[in-house]
């Protein structure tokens, strides 16, 4: 039977696309490829979510339609570079046994949710 096998994206309406690719280069590291972000499977941890939240749900703006959420391998180490680079950095952190959250804004406004996970090494 013909089944889904991955998660294949996280796909963001944008003002202004180009400068904002150049703000996630510049502040997140990210190499766009190919007209897009991606990340070969080594690089991710073995989980993969992907959530549905009420339109009233409170866990990131309603008015946003779409919330990415990035691996980090040192939450706090990212923070503290974002911060010293004039990013919106979120002062609230959340710990669980899955791993620890911090958040951020881009310069459109977009809530950017960024996740330690817990080392399964």
């Amino acid at each position: 039977m013909a089944s889904i096998t991955g998660f294949g994206g996280v796909f963001l309406r944008a003002n202004d696309p180009k400068a904002l690719y150049q703000w996630y280069e510049e502040h997140l590291g990210l190499v766009k490829s190919e007209g897009a972000y991606a990340f070969s499977a080594p690089t991710q941890h073995p989980k993969i979510v992907f959530a549905l939240f009420k339109q009233d749900n409170d866990y990131f703006p309603p008015s946003q339609k779409a919330m990415i959420n990035l691996q980090v391998n040192d939450l706090d180490g990212v923070r503290d570079r974002l911060i010293g680079e004039g990013v919106t950095v979120d002062p609230k952190r959340e710990s669980y046994e899955f791993g620890k959250f911090g958040w951020i804004t881009d310069p459109e406004g977009n809530r950017v949710e960024l996740w330690q996970p817990i080392a399964t090494e």
